[in-house]
Parts: C-alpha cells; sequence; structure tokens
C-alpha cells in the first residue's frame, strides 16, 4: 500500500484516519492539505475515484459561490482554495476516499 493522507491540523477525521494506520503498522505519507494542497494530477486522481461532489465540504464559507461554477472553474477554485476540500482525503495509488472510512481501507489491507 501506498498511502497518503491529506488532512487538515485540527480536523478530528484526520487524526482517526493517521491513528487507524498506525495501529495498523502501515505507513502513510501525512499531508498538510492547507499549506500545501493537491497537485492538479492528484485532484484529478481523487476526482475519478470518489467524484467531484464527495471531496467538497458544503460548510467551507466559499461554498456558496463555488456551487454555481463550471466543472472547470470548480478545478480551479480547488486548486486555489483548500479550505473547500472536505477531510481527510486517503489515496492508495488510483483508489481514494474522502472522510474517516476504516471499511474502505481494510479492503486495501487484504488485496
Amino acid at each position: 500500500m501506498n498511502i497518503q493522507i491529506f488532512g487538515k491540523t485540527k480536523c478530528f477525521d484526520t487524526k482517526k484516519a493517521e491513528r487507524y494506520f498506525k495501529e495498523r503498522g502501515v505507513k502513510f505519507q501525512a499531508v498538510d492539505i492547507m499549506q500545501k494542497g493537491l497537485s492538479k494530477g492528484e485532484l484529478n486522481s481523487v476526482i475519478s475515484a470518489v467524484g467531484m461532489d464527495a471531496i467538497i465540504s458544503e460548510k467551507a464559507e466559499e461554498y456558496h459561490i463555488f456551487k454555481y461554477l463550471t466543472p472547470d472553474a470548480k478545478l480551479e477554485k480547488l486548486l486555489e482554495c483548500p479550505r473547500l476540500f472536505k477531510t481527510p482525503i486517503v489515496r492508495n495509488g488510483k483508489a481514494a476516499t474522502v472522510g474517516y472510512a476504516p471499511d474502505v481501507w481494510k479492503k486495501w489491507e487484504n488485496s
């Protein structure tokens, strides 16, 4: 497994995801999404795995504007404004999850 956890430092679910992998001895790369964001390639990979709607936080201040943008404009806005992401975003190669998803991660371990 090649695990990356994109999260926010004060996000409870991000901390739970990190603990999940630590307890199982699975190495992962933790990325502060507020500082580093996602690259365009990473973002496209996550969107193809889970869909655009799954990664958007409706609680973000910018959401009221974001929902009216075109698909291309949404991609650009996500790249420049990481507050719009739901966290954690956990990637394992081309597979990805958003939020705390131990049932999916368990399947990754067994495959």
